[in-house]
């Protein structure tokens, strides 16, 4: 039951190879096909990356653990040394002087603990941020490579300029070129959510988040240029069978 209520890491991991061989036997050699690659390759790190983003600092705790041992002691023994000057009631300097020392240590292990303990939340923060910010830069990666993808090509006919992009695909490439762009896409947004799940650090649950909504758009822009294509190749399917016909 618990498989449906948070991702699985290692089901990521499964459809992005996937994905990357049907890329390679799509378009074996090309650039997308090198980009998903790197993309399997960060989603099996991710998997290890987040697994120790959530495992627990155990040296950072036991330090936690004999500061506060180290505050307890110290207080014991300065109410210790309270006790022994209230029995002198000329001694109230020293029973005051032992209060005010009681404060400061309660304040310098109430901070050094404090310190310690957002020291271990502060780290996995900057461990998942840096995972988070590769993980931006490949979905870019990704938006490069559809971003000469013109599904006007497809039905229009013109004259290449020397710096025109290559377009050597049919309307059908071009469809499972985009589709696959916008499945990477997708699949970059889940190994995100893994960080995201991991955690309830709000910073990076926000970062997480970001890059779903970044997906989204670059995909949304994706499945225009398709519907485009689409819609081209049946116009043009259309018009050749009225000529057939006439």
């Amino acid at each position: 039951m618990g498989t449906y209520r948070t991702l699985d890491p290692h089901l990521i991991v499964t459809t992005v190879t996937t994905l990357s061989h049907r890329v390679e036997e799509r378009f074996p050699g090309s650039g997308l096909t090198k980009v998903c690659a790197e993309l399997t390759a960060v989603a099996r790190e991710s998997k290890e990356r987040v697994a120790n983003v959530a495992r627990p600092n155990l040296l950072l705790r036991l330090a936690i653990t004999l500061v506060l041992l180290a505050g307890l002691m110290l207080l014991g023994y300065v109410g210790s040394v309270i006790a022994e000057a209230k029995r002198d009631p000329d001694n109230v300097y020293s029973v005051l002087q032992g209060i005010e020392a009681s404060i400061n240590i309660i304040v310098l292990v109430g901070a050094a603990a404090l310190f310690l303990i957002t020291l271990e939340s502060r780290q996995r923060r900057a461990r998942a941020l840096a995972d988070l910010h590769e993980l931006r830069s490949i979905i870019h990666v990704i938006d490069m490579h559809q971003l000469t993808k013109d599904p006007s090509t497809v039905a229009l006919v013109g004259t290449d300029t020397p710096s025109s992009p290559k377009r050597p695909m049919s309307a059908f490439e071009l469809t499972r070129y985009l589709d696959y762009c916008s499945e990477m896409l997708s699949l970059s947004a889940k190994v995100a959510v893994l960080y995201a799940q991991s955690t309830r650090d709000p910073v990076v649950i926000e970062a997480a988040s970001d890059l779903g909504q970044i997906t989204s758009n670059l995909s949304n822009k994706i499945w225009q240029k398709i519907n485009i294509v689409q819609r081209s190749a049946a116009q043009a399917a259309a018009a050749k069978s009225r000529t057939a016909t006439s």
